[in-house]
């Protein structure tokens, strides 16, 4: 058997000829670039300039009109946007106490920048697979400067909260008098979950960050929609953090691009992901959540991860197609855990053939 830190490199090159079945294969840079070219061409986009006029002054536009909020501020990327959220809002409160799950992704994949960079403490609202609710908030004392939903939360599977346990925690933390941030990354694919619009999400909270490039398969860049006086303050975060670059142009066409190119088609994801979590399940492959809340979800099968990997770069370098990512070990001894993203890859496929597939590689 293959030595397993051989594994990763080999079903990289591998993946890089193969038709992948799960989230999306990306193009060349030439061939994004002409995408890109090709659109700002047709729709007249112009320059900004440190992050004003042009295609950021277009999006920025669009998104806070789509989410129903009076601004919108563009960043580099969504770690800064949430950290310069989080810190503004604090600085209003008057507490660096922020409530947040403990699975969010600014604990474990930020090196512990909010802490560090911002000064923020932290304070779990939720811990491990479980959504917050009005009586997560009210379990934690004293006085607070923000509390911070992330929508899905990712690491538990892209776990959503019902919508009536939303709209109590909003109605808590403004009773409380305690700004409510959202980690947005996602919020395009989670709408169709609560049959919602993205305004009347957008309704519950007073500021969200959202991404360009998951789900909108964008280039790169975050933007956080706000109130127009907490987007002033955000700006000022933005130039001391060395987030306003000359030109965010090539990141905001990726957004506008993919605004029209994606946003319509997240409903038919879920659906198709609902569909071939259902198939897996009579294949012995387990997914959290049972019923995916989004087009991503996690995949557990029986096995050891060396093995299992083993069989998936087999299979690729085989037949010339990726059935999965690779897979880790779970938190349940003998069983293995992968991520699945069903986008327009997946959704042209039989759930039931791809289920098939999936569960030989894994056997």
């Amino acid at each position: 058997m293959t030595d397993l830190p051989d594994l990763p490199a080999r079903f990289r090159a591998a993946s890089a000829t193969a038709e992948a079945v799960f989230w999306r294969a990306p193009g060349t840079p030439a061939q994004t670039f002409r995408e890109l070219a090709a659109f700002a061409e047709e729709h007249g986009i112009e320059w900004d300039r440190y992050g004003e006029r042009g295609a950021v002054a277009q999006l920025e536009s669009e998104v806070a009109e789509l989410l129903g909020k009076p601004a919108a501020v563009m960043f580099p990327s969504g770690v800064m946007a949430q950290q310069a959220a989080l810190r503004s809002w604090c600085d209003r409160s008057g507490s660096r106490r922020v409530a947040l799950p403990d699975v969010s992704h600014l604990l474990h994949h930020e090196q512990d920048g909010p802490r560090r960079v911002m000064g923020l403490e932290l304070e779990w609202l939720t811990t491990g697979r479980e959504t917050p609710t009005a009586e997560s908030l009210a379990a934690i004392g004293g006085r607070l400067g923000a509390v911070m939903v992330e929508l899905p939360l990712r690491d538990a599977g892209c776990l959503l909260p019902s919508w009536d346990d939303l709209v109590g925690l909003s109605a808590a933390a403004r009773e409380r008098g305690v700004p409510f941030h959202a980690d947005g990354a996602r919020i395009w694919e989670s709408v169709p979950h609560w049959g919602r619009s993205l305004a009347e999400v957008g309704e519950l909270v007073d500021s969200m960050y959202v991404s360009l490039y998951k789900g909108l398969g964008g280039t790169s860049g975050a933007l956080v929609v706000c109130p127009e006086d907490l987007a002033g303050e955000l700006r000022t975060w933005r130039a001391r953090m060395g987030g306003t670059i000359f030109s965010m142009t090539t990141a905001a066409v990726g957004g506008l691009k993919g605004l029209r190119d994606h946003l319509g088609r997240f409903d038919a994801y879920r659906t198709w992901a609902i569909a071939l979590a259902a198939e897996l399940g009579t294949r012995g492959i387990r997914t959290f959540p049972e019923k995916p809340h989004i087009a991503t979800f996690l995949a557990y099968a029986p096995g050891e991860a060396d093995a299992v990997n083993e069989r998936l770069v087999a299979h690729v370098e085989e037949h010339g197609i990726v059935p999965s990512g690779m897979w880790s070990p779970s938190e349940v001894p003998g069983w293995v855990v992968t991520e699945l993203t069903c986008y327009e890859a997946a959704v042209d496929r039989d759930p039931a053939e791809v289920a098939e597939q999936l569960a030989a590689v894994v056997a």
